[in-house]
Formats: structure tokens, C-alpha cells, sequence
């Protein structure tokens, strides 16, 4: 009957099997009593030759076994069976979709099941927590289970090296908090070095609390910025080597550098790049015989260029004026203060180290990425939660995830009572007060969820007054928060927490027993809990999202244990003085205070429902949008590591292809329409730039021309290139052509960053921004490739030459 009823719930075509496998796995049951541990233990080796031999992990059989087999190996370790509702969970994750689950049904003991199966073939699983205590608690409780199976169990920890976190990778089932897998995806795409990456190929993640990973932190981009890398003192140093630079240029008619003031552009001659050379090691920034073109001195050049520039393009007054000590930008076109502005490319802090006041630390973006766009990287997420029914369509949307209900284990019990509304916030915050009172003189545990950190401590500051023992948990004492919540069932206990705090604990009827001593005290106190009504919820406001209201409910009532809701309302909270339309809150206001609203909660309940499903329907769109523009923008993102990780593989001949590629580019801006003068041009910019001597016909024909110089120069390249050791050359163009693309890319991401903050404007003139957005960005990261491709040859061929002449 229990079976039926779960089908009658959740049957779908796609996993019409599932009650037959469920059946499967508990008829296994009574063969695998039988095995010694090691013949159990030998099952994961079988499994692992079938996989091998090529049965599918979605094949029925495959599924029943090795859930089989973890559910009698769970009981062997932990002495628990997974209940029919966690196999269910178990064959739902499988399956790439979210298990929806109430508190205390078992997500972790859930997730063992689809780890260890997926864990079978050798790619990996990743078991996605909120936090690095829930990482670290999964982890080693779950690892007994999975090392009696063989397999091998990693935590990805935030204070790692990287040898102890591709340990942790190269396991079979690695535990980490989202943050910590995100941030090393896009660490690994700015290694210099195949061996310092850390991760493999992404291939199936379970998220736990995937409500909160995948919807409430998808707003906000993980970014990686070069702020604090810099000791700004080098700005400093480099403003004087420059100032020196600049007068020794004066003195010799320009022979050092040349400037383009229409263009704003600071071209660096050859006899230029040995003077900067020198003077690097005189102001001590490199050792003699330390060339230019190694990985940290590239960057160099790019400072010394920015520093110049802060000289000759911007003035006092004219570009910026100094207030307060600080450089305020004067825009361009309208004249006035460009309050907060700053220059990028390091100008700014060249322009702080010229006027000589504090110079602030550039953030410059290296890498970003969303959470929504990262997990979409693997092969395949699941994710548990118990409440993610109210986002079922940004789920479907944007993760193509479907979302069934898992029922209990035991029927809920727990009363979810009426909202309470009050005029004023004094006069329900007295009736908490008086509820609280009632709640520890019948021995019943309560757990008062706030909004905020201030209205945590507003509410503590009562309950102070009114001399009740409380615990408090917010941000501000964060790391006690699972040792705060697993007391907050002890018999009349009082714990404040702000809406999110303590997500991911049981709150246990009775408190936790620290030892076994405390068994017989713990059973008393559970009763004593129990008969006196379990733990009572208090909401001190409605938030914006009906999800989070449901996930402090839920902390109430597990596994069949009785508890009551509630929340108290005023008209003066955020959500109701801030959101509700002003007539409908004049209509409020003239109701006669406490006894009419009382009258009416279950009207006002309803209109708050529907604000907060309005602002969810909002904030769907926000995060919507940002999925759009980060999935348009994670095209070139894929491309940018694609070509990245060429480079890193060492493949030269891809780089020999980018450097004919920039020839031609070259060539090809040249339209020979006066075909002496524009052969002249060319001549001499290949002279200046790569030491050639061009010789042709030029009485050929405009594409025999330039067939003829590409061929030429291809030559000519080639002799150059022999001069110097195979090895050498290729790592130094490894070198350039990887640290050169950075420095392309890092100015792209930025610029695409500042587009994309003003692209809303163009809708004023009738053009779709995603579109404009699209378009636009397309076209500069394409303008981006050929200015890598040609800055990279150009700085290969003036090093070449440099190395060459001595």
C-alpha cells in the first residue's frame, strides 16, 4: 500500500520502473544477508568489470544491485536501512532530477546511494554542500560507509594546497562547498602549468540544499580579481624609472618611444626595449640576463606603457582634478566629475603615483563565471532539498530539472497555525514575548526565525528584558551554529536564528547527547519534549520568497514528530510596508486594530502570498536575465580556455598557425590601391617590427602581391626562427602567446562587464539588449583574437630580434 501511494503521487512515464526496482533492491536483500563482508565488499570490483564490459549504469539491473548493496552495507556500518522513501530519493538523483525531501528524511544517507553507482565508473562524483562543516560532517560519516566498498573518499577544503586538492579530485566521491568547486574551475584556467590544475573532467555533481546553491546565490557571479596581487609600492618604483625614461627619450629626439596622441597609443622602439631592459635592472625589478619575454616580466612592459601614458594623455585639470587627496575623473564629455570612475590598464594608480597621493589597489576581473553557468559544465546534477516546489519553473528553464515530492516516511504531523497580525511591530513582538513564556513553562523547545541580523538582536534584547535564557545565531557567530541548533530541542530552550541559520542540522527532540552517559538523560528529555507538544516555530515575519518561509517550518516536525508553526505579522514589517499596494494598506490601517485584523488574517495571508509570488516572479526574470547574458557570454568563456589549454598542451603548430594568421591580417589591411606607396608602408613596418627585408615583383597583381609578400615573409620568419635553439623558441612562444592572451582577455571580460551594465539603454531606441549585447560582444571578442594573434607575433618576432643582435 505504502509503494501505491508513492506512484500515485509521483508517476511519470520516464520512471515507470522505478516501483519494480524498489522491489528489486528489497528482494536482494535476503541473498546479500548472506555474504561475509568481504564477498559484499567484492561486489563494487564486479560492478566496476560490468561497467567495463559495457552494461549501462541506467540499466535496471546494474541500479537494483549496487543499490542493493549499499543499503546492506549501510546497515553492516551504521546499523540503518535505507527506507523505501530514501530509495526512491536515491533512483530520483539517478535519474537527473531533485528530490524533494522533507527535513530529517535522510538526504545524506539518500545521496549514498546514486555516489556510489555513479563513483562505479572511475569519473568521479561530487557531493555539493552549503557550507565546509556540512562538507566535512558528510564526509566522514559517509566515508566508513565507502571505504568497507573500496571506494575512495576526498573533501575539498578552502585551505588546501594543491597537491591535497587533487588528492581530493582524483577520488572516487569528493565532498565541497559550491564555492570551493567554482572557484577552482576558473583557478585551473589561469594555471600556467597542465600540472597545477586541480580537476578533471566535470561529471556528476549532487547538490544538497540545491534550492539555495542554484536559486538564491545565482545572482551573483564568482569572480576572480587581480586586487589584491600588487603591492602598490611597484607603482612607485615604475613611476620612476619612467619620469627617468621620459627625459632620456626628450633628450634623444624620441629614439626611445614614440607618441600617437590622436590614437593615445605609446609605440616602444627596438633601441626602446633595450633602454627599458637596462633600466629594469638598475631599479632592480629584473636580474641581469633576465629577458623581457619570461612570464613575469611581460607584465612589465604593460606598467611602464601605463605609466607613460598617465603623463602624456591625462592632465590636472584638464583630465582629472585632485580632491581630498584622491583623483576624481572629469568626463569628457559633459565636464563633470566622474565620481567613482576609475581608469583601467593600472592608468589610474599611474596617475595616483605621478600626483603622489594613496594609491588604491586595481581590481581588475581575471575570471568569472555564475553558478548557473558552471554546473551546467557537468555531465549531470541532481540536487535534494526539502522545499523546491515553488521554483519548479526556473529549475525546468534554466536546469532542465524536474522536481518530485518525496513523501515521508512517517505522516507529517506538525500544526501549521494561522499567521497573527498586529498593527504595530511592539505589539507583536509582546505576543511572542507571552507565547515564548507559555512554550518554556510547558517544557516545549522554540525556535523564533528573523530576517535579519538586527531583528535577531531586536528580539534578544526582549527576551533579555523579560529575564528568558536564550541562544542566538546569526552571522555574527556563525561557526557555533551547528552546536547552537542541535541543542535548540532540549525542553524549554529558546534559540533565535536568522531565516537561513542552522540549515542542513537536525534539530532533535530533546537536544543531542554528547555521549553515551547522556543517553538516559537525552530519552527523558525527549519525552518530556514529545508529550509537551515538540518544537514550536515562530516566524517573526513573512520573507520575500515563500521558499525560505517553508525551510524554517520544515525545521519542525521531522520524521513523524509533533511540533506547530506560526508566524506574527505586522503592519510596519518590510515586506508588508514596503510592498503592498497604498490602498489596500489604507483599507489595513482602518480596520480596527488587533480584532479586525484578526478577523481577517486569513485575507491578509492571501495578500501576502501573492506579493511574495510576485516578487518571485520578479526575481525569476532577474535571474534569467543574467543566465542569458552569462550563457552568451559563456561561449567565448569556453573558446578562451579552449585556446588556453592548446597553449598549455604545448602545441606548437597551432601557434605557427596564429602567427601566419596575423601575417595575413597584416597584409590584408593593405588594399593596394596605390600599390608603390602601400608596398613601402608595408616594408617598413616589417622592417621595424621583425628585422625583414621585403623583396618582390611589385608589378604583380593585387593578390599575386600579396600571396607573394605572405610567402616571403613566411621565409624570412623561418630563417629568423632557426638562429635559435628549438626548445628555447618554442617555449617562448608558449610563453608570450599564453601570457599575452591573459593580458587580451582579462581587458575583454572587463569591457564586456562595463557593455553590459549601460546595454539596457538601447531598449529606449527599440533594439532587444540581448540581441545588441549578443552582437556587440561577438564582434569584440572576435577583434579581440586577431589583436592577441598580433600583439603575440609582434612581441615574439622584436624578442627574437633582441636575442638575435646580442
Amino acid at each position: 500500500m505504502f509503494l501505491k501511494k508513492i506512484f500515485d503521487l509521483i508517476f511519470i512515464k520516464k520512471y515507470r520502473n522505478i516501483k519494480n526496482i524498489i522491489n528489486l533492491i528489497n528482494s536482494n536483500e535476503k541473498i546479500l544477508n548472506k555474504l561475509t563482508d568481504k564477498e559484499l565488499k567484492n561486489k563494487t570490483n564486479e560492478f566496476k568489470n560490468r561497467i567495463k564490459n559495457g552494461e549501462n549504469i541506467y540499466s535496471n539491473k546494474l541500479i537494483s544491485d549496487s543499490f542493493s548493496v549499499v543499503k546492506e552495507s549501510s546497515k553492516r556500518i551504521f546499523g540503518i536501512k535505507h527506507f523505501d522513501v530514501q530509495l526512491l530519493g536515491g533512483l530520483i538523483l539517478h535519474n537527473n532530477a531533485i528530490a524533494e525531501m522533507y527535513t530529517g528524511e535522510g538526504k545524506t544517507l539518500t545521496s549514498t546511494l546514486p555516489a556510489y553507482l555513479n563513483a562505479l565508473d572511475g569519473n568521479g562524483v561530487h557531493i555539493v554542500t552549503v557550507n565546509e562543516y556540512l562538507a566535512k560532517r558528510d564526509a566522514e560519516y559517509n566515508k566508513l560507509l565507502f571505504d568497507f566498498l573500496g571506494l575512495k573518499v576526498g573533501i575539498n577544503l578552502s585551505n588546501m594546497s594543491i597537491y591535497e586538492k587533487k588528492d581530493a579530485y582524483y577520488s572516487d566521491i569528493t565532498y565541497g562547498t559550491n564555492y570551493e568547486f567554482c572557484f577552482d574551475y576558473l583557478k585551473d584556467n589561469l594555471v600556467l602549468d597542465l600540472n597545477d590544475k586541480v580537476q578533471r573532467k566535470l561529471n556528476y555533481a549532487i547538490i544538497d540544499e540545491i534550492d539555495s546553491i542554484l536559486i538564491d546565490e545565482a545572482r551573483v557571479p564568482l569572480i576572480i580579481s587581480e586586487k589584491n596581487k600588487i603591492d602598490v609600492s611597484i607603482y612607485l618604483k615604475i613611476n620612476n624609472l619612467v619620469i627617468e625614461l621620459i627625459n632620456i627619450n626628450k633628450l634623444n629626439n624620441n629614439k626611445y618611444f614614440l607618441i600617437n596622441f590622436k590614437e593615445k597609443i605609446v609605440d616602444i622602439t627596438d633601441d626602446g626595449f633595450i633602454l627599458i631592459e637596462n633600466l629594469l635592472i638598475k631599479y632592480k625589478f629584473i636580474k641581469y640576463g633576465n629577458l623581457l619575454y619570461i612570464n613575469e616580466n611581460l607584465i612589465l612592459i604593460e606598467y611602464i606603457i601605463s605609466s607613460i601614458k598617465s603623463y602624456k594623455f591625462f592632465n590636472k585639470n584638464v583630465d582629472y582634478i585632485l580632491k581630498n587627496k584622491k583623483i576624481i575623473l572629469i568626463d569628457e564629455h559633459t565636464g563633470r566629475l566622474s565620481i567613482g570612475k576609475r581608469l583601467s590598464n593600472s592608468i589610474h594608480q599611474f596617475i595616483e603615483a605621478k600626483e603622489n597621493v594613496d594609491i588604491l589597489c586595481e581590481n581588475k576581473n581575471l575570471a568569472y563565471i555564475t553558478f548557473q553557468s558552471y554546473f551546467k559544465l557537468y555531465n549531470k546534477i541532481s540536487g535534494m532539498t526539502g522545499t523546491a516546489s515553488t521554483e519548479k519553473d526556473e529549475f525546468k528553464y534554466i536546469y532542465n530539472l524536474d522536481i518530485f515530492n518525496i513523501p515521508t516516511n512517517k505522516p507529517i504531523i506538525r500544526k501549521d497555525l494561522p499567521d497573527l497580525f498586529f498593527v504595530n511591530e511592539k505589539d507583536k513582538i509582546k505576543k511572542i514575548i507571552n507565547d515564548v513564556i507559555l512554550c518554556i513553562k510547558n517544557n516545549r523547545p522554540v525556535l523564533i526565525g528573523t530576517i535579519s541580523i538586527e531583528k535577531s538582536e531586536l528580539i534578544s534584547k526582549y527576551l533579555n528584558e523579560n529575564n528568558i535564557n536564550h541562544q542566538i545565531l546569526n552571522a555574527k557567530n556563525h561557526n557555533l551554529e551547528a552546536k547552537i541548533i542541535s541543542f535548540a530541542g532540549r525542553p524549554g530552550s529558546v534559540t533565535i536564528a536568522t531565516n537561513m541559520a542552522g540549515r542542513g542540522t537536525n534539530i532533535v527532540l530533546g537536544g543531542c547527547y554528547l555521549n553515551k552517559d547522556d543517553i538516559e538523560e537525552w530519552k527523558i528529555n525527549n519525552i518530556k519534549v514529545i508529550n509537551s507538544g515538540g518544537l514550536h516555530i515562530i516566524g517573526t515575519e513573512r520573507h520575500e520568497s515563500r521558499r525560505i518561509d517553508n525551510q524554517l517550518i520544515g525545521r519542525s516536525g521531522r520524521q513523524g514528530d509533533p511540533g506547530s508553526s506560526r508566524f506574527y505579522l505586522s503592519l510596519e514589517d518590510n515586506l508588508i510596508k514596503n510592498m503592498l499596494p497604498n490602498n489596500i494598506l489604507d483599507i489595513i490601517k482602518n480596520l480596527k486594530l488587533n480584532d479586525d485584523l484578526k478577523n481577517n488574517s486569513i485575507l491578509l495571508s492571501k495578500i501576502i502570498s501573492n506579493i511574495q509570488k510576485k516578487i518571485e516572479k520578479n526575481n525569476f526574470e532577474i535571474r534569467k536575465q543574467i543566465f542569458i547574458y552569462d550563457d552568451i557570454f559563456n561561449i567565448q568563456r569556453n573558446t578562451f580556455y579552449f585556446i588556453r589549454n592548446s597553449l598549455l598542451n604545448k602545441n606548437i603548430n597551432i601557434i605557427n598557425n596564429f602567427i601566419f594568421d596575423s601575417i595575413k591580417y597584416i597584409i590584408n589591411l593593405y588594399k593596394f590601391n596605390n600599390i608603390k606607396n602601400e608596398i613601402d608602408d608595408l616594408k617598413l613596418f616589417f622592417k621595424k617590427n621583425f628585422n625583414i627585408d621585403i623583396i618582390i615583383n611589385e608589378n604583380n597583381k593585387k593578390l599575386d602581391i600579396k600571396d607573394s609578400i605572405f610567402d616571403f615573409i613566411k621565409k624570412e620568419l623561418l630563417l629568423i626562427e632557426k638562429l635559435i635553439d628549438k626548445k628555447k623558441l618554442d617555449n617562448m612562444k608558449i610563453s608570450i602567446f599564453i601570457n599575452t592572451l591573459d593580458s587580451v582577455w582579462t581587458e575583454h571580460i572587463n569591457f564586456i562587464d562595463f557593455i553590459k551594465k549601460g546595454i539596457y539603454l538601447r531598449s529606449y531606441a527599440n533594439r532587444d539588449p540581448f540581441d545588441e549585447y549578443k552582437n556587440d560582444s561577438f564582434e569584440m571578442f572576435v577583434s579581440m583574437i586577431k589583436l592577441w594573434k598580433y600583439k603575440s607575433t609582434l612581441i615574439l618576432y622584436k624578442t627574437m630580434n633582441l636575442i638575435n643582435n646580442e
